[in-house]
């Protein structure tokens, strides 16, 4: 049986941690920052953690 091969795309945009946990940036950090206030963009440097069906969904695009 032939291996999955990992997506290029997801590569780049997620990463799975030492604990296995999926890690990703927030969206909305590309442009139009004038309408985010202080607050917004605070909370936007924080990374999304994944869980459940999309946890698992990234893993097996990852290869991992």
């Amino acid at each position: 049986m032939p291996k999955m091969k990992s997506k290029g795309a997801v590569k780049g945009r997620f990463k799975v941690t030492k604990s296995g946990k999926v890690k990703c940036g927030r969206p909305g950090k590309g442009h139009m920052h004038a309408i985010h206030s202080g607050k917004d963009k605070r909370n936007l440097r924080n990374a999304i953690v994944l869980k459940g069906t999309w946890a698992k969904l990234m893993k097996k695009m990852l290869g991992a």
